[in-house]
């Protein structure tokens, strides 16, 4: 399950992957492989990455995407 909402929130942020892994002291591989749904983030790494993308946690790790509110509120749904 790729975490399509994370991608997103890279994107909003204008952020790529390397920066956003080493900015949390993880190895690239590792925010890779937690991107592609291939390894599980524990609560305490959650927290960080959602915290560094000033995003929600619930959202970013949802396995529905959502499409976002704009770059501020990254993660807030849209009403129709």
């Amino acid at each position: 399950m790729v975490l399509n909402n994370l991608k997103a929130a890279l994107a909003a942020r204008q952020m790529r992957q390397v920066e956003l892994a080493l900015s949390l002291r993880i190895s690239p591989s590792t925010l890779s492989e937690i991107i592609c749904g291939h390894r599980l983030a524990d609560a305490s790494l959650r927290t960080r990455i959602a915290e560094a993308l000033r995003a929600d946690e619930a959202w970013l790790f949802s396995k529905v995407t959502r499409i976002p509110a704009p770059a501020h509120s990254v993660g807030a749904e849209v009403s129709a």
